[in-house]
């Protein structure tokens, strides 16, 4: 029986220093940021104590620096019943993941008030709190989009995807348009008319700066930083739309409630500079980076780039169908339907019932420039300065296009009428002093009735355009 007890006492002391040596080579690897080293060993030592606070944040601490984010929740819980300090941070990560924002707002308020008691300072929490408000208020203010498809790829390919009209211009890679090679992660947009150049350039530690560039004969030059105060924000991958007015890009700064934020700007022309940048709204910004808007008109398409829930180096591409009223999702009690819908974790349910996008999926994917198709364009009509028609199914307002059919008359009259007076005048230019006497009178007639028809047009225009936008914000 002695030595019974004898060797069961050497097996637990045996056992005791084996536990010590793990806890402490675990502890050792969590210290370190070894967390898939070290998590076995918590995780065993969570099932042999499973009300231990700290074992709970040690190894809930180790799930969420792994992606097991659910694992990670349930033991924190357990230490923040405790009141580990540690697990309200943790926690207000988690829940920001999981787009609970209220739930990520209070761990840290509480955080904070840990951290006041122990004199530390708390501007970092704050900021954080700060951050994760926004994302409340954006949640509750999410844009009711339609997301028709998605693709995941390289980082380096997302130019592999996107199909643009010749309408919306050229993107292309930095490396390739400046000719270096120089790996730069930016994109550069060059218009339509291929004289104007969009682009981000490295300007100090890992930031960007936007610029453009005009095209003068077969040469690059005349770079301007698009933003004449520079606030130190990381702009990058820009797009500007047909009108030449509207910018998209991307910043780290102007608020951005996590890595890229999309933007949004419009050029003044009265000032020679961009207005305060808008940010977009969810689903198209994210905790994660998103970036590269693109709108293409013609197609009635646009796409974006996002590394939320993607591993590194591989990003999702989203294609979209733009709404230029960027209508609201209705106030709803479906919390969870609403944050599905704002992190985009199921693109089918962003979808209209009964639609069928198969169509436009089919001609974003398609390369007209290669094809030659056509795409209907019956005119260009300016309603406001983010909408653009180009069809008479566009018009929401019976009244403002039957406005509008009137300047499309006009327009064909005007034309008419300009041929002939150019004709008349080619006439008058070549003939003699007899000729000169017979037509001078047609041609006073006509400039002065072209002058009536330009009066008429401009007045039909302001009328369509005025009444089109009062039916849109109503």
């Amino acid at each position: 029986m002695k030595r019974l007890s004898a060797i069961l006492f050497l097996f637990s002391c045996l056992s005791l220093g084996c536990y010590a040596q793990s806890l402490d080579q675990a502890k050792k690897l969590y210290n370190e940021g070894n967390y898939e080293e070290a998590k076995p060993a918590f995780e065993r030592l969570v099932k042999q104590s499973p009300n231990n606070s700290s074992y709970n944040l040690w190894y809930g601490v180790c799930c969420f620096e792994t992606g097991d984010i659910e694992t990670a929740e349930k033991h924190l819980l357990v230490a923040n019943k405790r009141k580990v300090a540690e697990s309200y941070s943790y926690l207000a990560k988690i829940y920001t993941q999981m787009y609970r924002f209220d739930e990520a707002a209070g761990m840290w308020e509480d955080y904070i008030a840990l951290m006041e008691k122990k004199k530390e300072n708390t501007e970092e929490f704050e900021k954080e709190l700060a951050r994760v408000e926004k994302m409340q208020r954006l949640l509750n203010n999410t844009e009711d989009v339609q997301v028709i498809d998605s693709i995941v790829v390289d980082k380096d390919h997302i130019l592999s995807t996107y199909y643009l009209s010749e309408d919306c211009g050229i993107l292309d890679t930095y490396a390739h348009f400046f000719g270096t090679s120089e790996q730069i992660t930016t994109t550069v947009h060059i218009n339509p008319k291929g004289d104007q150049a969009y682009y981000a350039r490295p300007s100090g530690f890992d930031q960007f700066k936007l610029y453009s560039q005009s095209k003068l004969l077969n040469t690059w030059s005349d770079e301007r930083p698009l933003f004449s105060t520079d606030d130190g924000s990381d702009n990058n991958y820009p797009f500007m739309l047909g009108d030449g007015v509207t910018l998209y890009f991307a910043s780290k700064g102007n608020g951005s409630i996590g890595g890229y934020d999309l933007f949004v700007t419009r050029y003044n022309t009265n000032t020679d500079a961009y207005l305060a940048p808008e940010q977009m709204g969810m689903p198209f910004n994210s905790p994660a980076n998103d970036y590269l808007m693109v709108i293409d008109e013609t197609k009635g398409v646009g796409w974006f780039v996002s590394d939320r829930y993607q591993p590194e180096g591989k990003v999702c591409v989203y294609l979209f169908i733009p709404d230029e009223s960027r209508k609201r999702i209705e106030q709803t009690d479906d919390e969870e339907w609403l944050r599905r819908r704002a992190a985009l974790t199921s693109i089918n349910e962003t979808w209209v019932s009964g639609s069928n996008y198969a169509e436009d999926i089919r001609l974003a994917r398609t390369d007209l420039s290669s094809t030659k198709q056509q795409i209907e364009k019956d005119f260009e009509f300016v309603i406001n300065d983010q909408t653009i028609y180009h069809t008479w199914k566009e018009f929401r307002s019976s009244e403002a296009k039957s406005f509008y059919e009137k300047v499309v008359g006009l327009d064909k009259q005007i034309e008419t009428l300009e041929k002939r007076l150019d004709e008349t005048r080619e006439s008058y230019a070549k003939g003699n002093a007899s000729v000169h006497a017979q037509l001078k009178p047609t041609i006073l007639n006509a400039e002065e009735e072209l002058n009536k028809l330009y009066a008429e047009r401009k007045n039909w225009t302001k009328k369509a355009r005025n009444t089109e936008n009062v039916y849109l914000k109503n």
